[in-house]
């Protein structure tokens, strides 16, 4: 995949399709784009809050259903992202900007099935 003035992206389909494990499949992109669209949106509104990050690292997890044809769709997707910020009274409030970025996040909103949160909010020290 290339896109103008960026680097190339080496894609394949999944393993399971017989694809090459060492480089990225759509469906990967996919929730990458996902959780990449809620982390900036999350990052924006915590600047915007006063609310410092430190530390931010997301599991996420697509669930996907095969049909009778051997095609398929994404059923849900989870977000689990841990977030440390640097003051434990930052907390409350960076765990509630999660939803408003879920609201402002382009992918989410375009897709047709449900991109769930789960964060996990830290402070130092703890």
């Amino acid at each position: 995949m290339s896109i103008d003035h960026k680097p190339e992206i080496l894609g394949s389909s999944d393993a399971a399709f017989r694809g090459d494990v060492t480089r990225h499949n759509p469906e990967e992109l996919l929730i990458a784009s996902l959780s990449a669209c809620h982390m900036l949106w999350f990052l924006h509104l915590c600047a915007e809050a006063d609310v410092v990050v430190t530390s931010y690292v997301d599991e996420a997890v697509g669930v996907m259903e095969e049909n009778e044809t051997g095609g398929g769709q994404f059923v849900e997707v989870s977000l689990h992202p841990v977030v440390t910020v640097s003051e434990r009274w930052m907390m409350d409030q960076a765990t509630e900007l999660h939803k408003r970025a879920n609201e402002r996040c382009f992918i989410a909103n375009s897709v047709n099935f449900p991109v769930r949160h789960f964060p996990d909010t830290k402070s130092i020290p703890e």
